[in-house]
């Protein structure tokens, strides 16, 4: 059985995809703080995380008044 990831375990909208979830989850990466330590770029790099993804976080960040580190 596949663990999923709740969006009670992270901050993250769902509408990323379940892969990006458990691919950021991986990393530590669970809050809006927290993503903002890392680049677009080296999001994109880890194993499901995608365009889309990076496109919805970038939005939820932005609504927050955050950003992506710079790359």
């Amino acid at each position: 059985m596949t663990e999923q990831i709740t969006t009670a375990a992270t901050e993250f909208p769902r509408s990323i995809g379940q892969p990006a979830m458990r691919a950021l989850a991986d990393e530590g990466i669970t809050t809006f703080a927290q993503l903002t330590t890392r680049s677009s770029k080296a999001l994109l790099a880890l194993h499901g995380v995608g365009p889309k993804s990076i496109r919805i976080l970038g939005e939820e960040l932005a609504t927050r008044g955050l950003t992506f580190a710079s790359d």
